[in-house]
C-alpha cells in the first residue's frame, strides 16, 4: 500500500505543480457517500494539482479505519481514488470455552455486522486470555481463524485452549513474623486452597493470575492499617508444579517498626469550620495504631465538612512526620479549600424513560445554590431507594472558578414486570406468588401492583396504586384492596379489605401519612387444632365490619436497606378501629352486647452502629425494640382476629410463629398489649458470597387487660418468653435469606417451641 502510494506520488510529481483538478472520481466507495468522500480528501476542482495534498488525502482516508487500501491515478486533470474496503464480520464464534462463550461475546468491543480490523481482533484475543486467567485458567492460547464468506465478508472463530486450572497449595511470607499468615492472607485474591474449599465461603485455591501483581500491594496495604509504614512487600514469586497443577507463592517481607499516632492537628482557614470539633470527630486519635484506612476516611470526612459549605473542590493532604525511634507518626491534615462552589446547572442523561422532573424530585441541589457535600449524597441515596434505576452517578463539571455543573447520569432499571416467583419459609411452607406491576408507569414515579401469593397456610390477593409525589410535590397518595386467608394455630382468617392513605414528607428522613380503611372479617375455627381446655369453638368464630383511621409517623437515616451499618429508624403508628357485626349467643351469654371499638399503638425503634471504626474489623451492633398497645372503649369484646399474638421471626425467635399468647384453660386468645426486643451482633462469614452470622438474644412479654370468659373478666400474669441463638444472613442472588437456628431459655410445657426458621425475601 505504501509503495502504491509513493509510485503514485513519484509520477505525479512533476507535472502536477502545473495543472489543475478538473474532476474527482471515486471507485469501489460502500461505506461513503460521494459527498462525504470529497469532504474527507480536501480536495476540489479548480485546486491545483498537489502530490504533498493527494497524499495527505489518502492519509485521510485510511484514518476513517474503513479501507484495506487506498490509490489514487491520474487521466488529465481528472482524479481517480480507487479504494479496497476491508470485509465486514459475517459470524463471530467462540469454540473451547464452554456454555459461557455467548457471554464472553457480549463483553467484546466486536459483533457481527463490524468491519474486521486486526488490531480489534488481537484486542478481543487478549480479552478472552485475562477472562480466562481471573478465572484461574493459566497458561491460556487463543488462536484465530477467518474464512471467506461471500464477497466483503469473513467468518472470525476464536478456538480457545483454556489451558491448567492451577490451585495455591501455600503462602510463603517470607520475613513476617509481626503480623500472623491469617491476617496478611485475608486481604489478597489468591489464597491457600481450603479443606472444602467448593463452598462459597471458603477459598477454592485457583489462581487469578491477573490479581498476582496487586496482590503485593493489598499485603503492603494490610501492614499499613497495622502500622508498619516502612513495611518492603516484593512482587510475588510463583512457582508451578506442572504435574500436579499445583503452585507456591512467595512473598519477600521486611516489616519495620509498628508506628503509633502522636499529635493529630489541622491547618484550614475556613470560617464556619470549628477546627477541634473536627479534630474531635475524627477516627484515628492520638496513641492509637496508626492505620492508614482510617486516616483516608479522616480525609474524606474533612472534605466532606468543607464540601457542605460549598467548597466542592476542596482537598485535604496530610502531612506525616516520622520518629523511628519513638516509633510514632504526627499528623497534620491541611485543607486546601479553594472558592465557593455555586450549582451553574443540573443535566440529566440516561432517562430514556423517566421524566426529568421525576429525578429531580430527589435532587436536593438546584441551578444557583451553594454546592453541599451531604445536599449530594443524599441526592444518590434518594434516587437510589427509588428503585427506578440500576445505577445512579452525579458528578461535577467545572465550569469556572466558583460554579460547575451537576451531571446526572442514570441507568434505568426494568421497573415494568410480569413476574412468577416463589419461596420457602418454615411456618408458611412453599409459597408461590405472581404480579404483574411496574414502579414507574410512563416515567410518572406512579407504583401500580396487581398480585397473589399462596402457600400451605395462606391464600393473598392484592391490588395497589401508589403515588409518592402527587403532582411533584411532597404529598402521596395510595390505594389498596386485598383479600386474605391466613391460618393460624386456633383460626383461620379470612378478610376482604382496603384502605386510601394521604402521606407527606418532612425534611428528609421524616415521613407521615394518615388514612381510612375498612375490612370485613369472617374468621372461623381451625378443624386441625384441639383445644386442651374445652373452650367453646365458636370463641374463635368472628364475623365483624371494621372501618380505621390510620395515622403514622417514621423517621429514617439508615444507610442501607437490608445491611444497615449506622443510622436509626423510629416510627408510631395510631390505628383507630370502629365495629359492627352480629354478636354470637355464646359471647352475649359471657357477658358482652356488641363488638367493642379500640384504638391500636404500635411503636418500633432500631439502632444499628457499625464498629469497623474503632476495631478495624465488620462487627455490626444492631438493637431493636416493638411495642403494641390495644385500648378498647367500653371494655366489650375485642375479637380473636384483632388482638396480639407472639413468636416466631419479627418477635421471639425459638418460638412457633403467633404461638404466644394470655390463654385460659389452655387456649390461646390473644392479647391487647406486647412488647419485644432484640439484641444482636453481626460479623462477616464471607465477603464475597455475602454471607454474615448474627448472634442474638430475644425477650418478648405479651399481657391482656381481660380474657372473655362465661363469667365475665379473669386477670392474669403476663406472659415472658426469650431465646437465643444464630442467624446466617446471605445476599443471595435469590434475594434475602435467613437461616435461624434459635434456642428457647424458658420454655414451658405447653410451648410450641421452633428451633430452626427460614426465611427468604424479608430485610434483616
Amino acid at each position: 500500500m505504501i509503495k502504491k502510494i509513493a509510485l503514485s506520488c513519484t509520477l505525479m510529481g512533476s507535472v502536477l505543480l502545473a495543472q489543475q483538478v478538473t474532476q474527482i472520481k471515486f471507485q469501489g466507495l460502500a461505506h461513503l457517500s460521494k459527498s462525504h468522500a470529497l469532504e474527507i480528501s480536501d480536495i476540489r476542482i479548480g485546486d491545483d494539482m498537489n502530490s504533498a495534498k493527494i497524499n495527505q488525502s489518502i492519509k485521510n482516508f485510511f484514518e476513517q479505519g474503513y479501507f484495506e487500501d487506498v490509490w489514487v491515478d491520474k487521466n488529465g486533470g481528472t482524479l481517480v481514488y480507487h479504494f479496497k474496503e476491508k470485509p465486514s464480520i459475517a459470524n463471530i464464534q467462540v469454540k473451547g470455552y464452554g456454555d459461557d462463550g455467548d457471554k464472553l461475546l457480549q463483553t467484546l468491543n466486536l459483533k457481527k455486522g463490524d468491519l474486521y480490523d486486526e488490531a480489534l481482533v488481537n484486542n478481543a484475543k487478549k480479552h478472552m486470555i485475562a477472562q480466562l486467567e481471573s478465572q484461574g485458567s493459566y497458561d491460556t492460547v487463543v488462536e484465530v481463524k477467518t474464512a471467506a464468506v461471500g464477497e466483503g465478508a469473513v467468518s472470525v472463530v476464536f478456538n480457545v485452549n483454556k489451558g491448567e486450572k492451577i490451585k495455591i497449595k501455600k503462602l510463603n511470607f517470607i520475613g513476617a513474623s509481626k503480623l500472623d499468615k491469617s491476617t496478611l492472607e485475608e486481604g489478597i485474591v489468591n489464597q491457600e486452597e481450603d479443606v472444602m474449599g467448593w463452598l462459597p465461603m471458603l477459598s477454592n485455591g485457583e489462581v487469578k493470575v491477573d490479581q498476582l501483581e496487586y496482590d503485593a500491594y493489598r499485603v503492603k496495604e494490610t501492614y499499613m492499617k497495622n502500622g508498619y509504614l516502612d513495611a518492603y512487600v516484593s512482587k510475588p514469586l510463583m512457582r508451578v508444579d506442572y504435574s500436579s497443577y499445583s503452585a507456591e507463592v512467595d512473598y519477600q517481607i521486611r516489616e519495620g517498626v509498628q508506628y503509633r499516632v502522636g499529635e493529630v492537628s489541622l491547618s484550614q482557614s475556613i470560617e464556619g469550620l470549628d477546627s477541634q470539633t473536627l479534630l474531635e470527630d475524627l477516627s484515628l486519635k492520638s496513641g492509637q495504631v496508626f492505620n492508614i484506612e482510617r486516616m483516608r476516611k479522616d480525609m474524606k470526612k474533612l472534605e466532606i465538612a468543607a464540601g457542605n459549605l460549598g467548597y466542592a473542590n476542596a482537598k485535604v493532604s496530610p502531612k506525616m512526620r516520622k520518629n523511628t525511634e519513638g516509633k510514632i507518626v504526627s499528623l497534620q491534615y491541611v485543607i486546601h479549600a479553594g472558592q465557593k462552589v455555586t450549582i451553574s446547572d443540573v443535566l440529566i442523561s440516561g432517562n430514556d424513560t423517566t421524566k426529568d422532573r421525576v429525578i429531580r424530585r430527589y435532587i436536593y441541589l438546584a441551578p444557583g445554590d451553594i454546592f453541599n457535600a451531604k445536599d449530594l449524597k443524599d441526592s444518590k441515596g434518594a434516587l437510589g431507594r427509588t428503585g427506578f434505576f440500576d445505577k445512579v452517578e452525579i458528578k461535577s463539571q467545572k465550569v469556572s472558578e466558583n460554579k460547575i455543573n451537576l451531571l446526572v447520569k442514570v441507568t434505568e432499571a426494568s421497573t415494568g414486570t410480569i413476574s412468577a416467583g416463589g419461596g420457602y419459609g418454615s411456618y408458611e411452607g412453599i409459597m408461590a406468588n405472581a404480579s404483574i406491576s411496574d414502579k414507574n408507569i410512563f416515567g410518572s414515579g406512579i407504583n401500580a401492583t396487581l398480585g397473589f401469593e399462596i402457600s400451605k397456610i395462606s391464600t393473598n390477593y392484592n391490588l395497589s396504586f401508589v403515588n409518592p409525589r402527587v403532582w411533584d410535590s411532597m404529598y402521596s397518595l395510595g390505594v389498596s384492596f386485598y383479600k386474605k386467608e391466613y391460618e393460624y394455630i386456633d383460626y383461620i382468617q379470612d378478610q376482604v379489605g382496603g384502605s386510601v392513605t394521604l402521606g407527606r414528607q418532612f425534611y428528609r428522613h421524616f415521613y407521615a401519612s394518615f388514612g381510612l380503611g375498612y375490612v370485613d372479617n369472617k374468621s372461623t375455627y381451625n378443624d386441625n387444632y384441639d383445644p386442651t381446655g374445652g373452650i367453646d369453638v365458636t370463641f374463635y368464630a368472628d364475623q365483624y365490619e371494621k372501618v380505621s383511621g390510620f395515622l403514622s409517623v417514621k423517621f429514617d437515616n439508615t444507610d442501607d436497606y437490608y445491611m444497615p451499618r449506622e443510622g436509626y429508624i423510629a416510627s408510631i403508628s395510631v390505628e383507630m378501629a370502629q365495629m359492627d357485626g352480629d354478636m354470637k349467643q355464646e359471647n352475649i351469654d359471657r357477658g358482652y352486647s356488641q363488638f367493642d371499638d379500640f384504638t391500636k399503638t404500635s411503636i418500633r425503634f432500631g439502632v444499628y452502629y457499625g464498629m469497623e471504626d474503632i476495631l478495624d474489623y465488620d462487627l455490626i451492633l444492631r438493637y431493636k425494640a416493638r411495642y403494641t398497645k390495644i385500648i378498647s372503649g367500653n371494655d366489650e369484646y375485642i375479637p380473636i382476629a384483632e388482638r396480639l399474638f407472639m413468636g416466631g421471626i419479627g418477635s421471639v425467635r425459638g418460638y412457633s410463629p403467633y404461638s404466644l399468647s394470655p390463654k385460659i384453660l389452655g387456649d390461646r386468645i390473644g392479647g391487647t398489649e406486647r412488647f419485644s426486643t432484640t439484641v444482636e451482633a453481626s460479623i462477616p462469614l464471607s465477603s464475597a458470597a455475602k454471607m454474615r452470622l448474627a448472634f442474638f438474644y430475644d425477650y418478648g412479654v405479651i399481657g391482656s387487660d381481660d380474657v372473655p370468659t362465661a363469667t365475665g373478666s379473669l386477670s392474669f400474669g403476663d406472659e415472658a418468653r426469650s431465646s437465643t441463638g444464630a442467624v446466617i444472613e446471605w445476599q443471595s442472588p435469590f434475594g434475602a435469606i435467613n437461616l435461624v437456628f434459635a434456642y428457647a431459655l424458658d420454655e414451658e410445657h405447653d410451648d410450641d417451641t421452633a428451633t430452626f426458621e427460614f426465611s427468604m425475601g424479608s430485610k434483616f
